[in-house]
């Protein structure tokens, strides 16, 4: 992965996650799975785990310990209202930035 997809990235993988949670609730190597289902095959568990912790202390998801056959329990995380307010305005933002760069691109203003 180029420097500057990985730079665009760390602006974008909490809407990514969000996105991610408002389908399903997910525990963290699922995130990372789908994750790399899609595509960021580059996006190491640490760096989701990191963003899981982040985005649990703003009070953007429910969490949910779920018990493990393999070890201890799992923290399962669903998107709440605060959450989904979030992905909306991310998804809004989105919308802004690649209407303006897609008007760049070609050559408008």
């Amino acid at each position: 992965m180029s420097k500057q997809m990985t730079e665009m990235l760390k602006g974008t993988l909490e809407g990514i996650v969000l996105a991610i949670l408002s389908v399903q609730p997910e525990y963290g190597y699922e995130i990372t799975a789908r994750l790399r289902e899609m595509g960021f095959s580059d996006i190491a568990e640490g760096t989701v785990y990191a963003l899981l912790v982040r985005i649990e202390q703003r009070g953007l998801v429910a969490v949910e310990k779920v018990p493990s056959e393999k070890g201890p329990p799992r923290k399962v995380y669903s998107l709440n209202a605060e959450g989904q307010a979030s992905l909306d305005e991310f998804w809004q933002t989105w919308r802004f930035l690649t209407e303006r760069l897609d008007r760049l691109q070609k050559g408008g203003r």
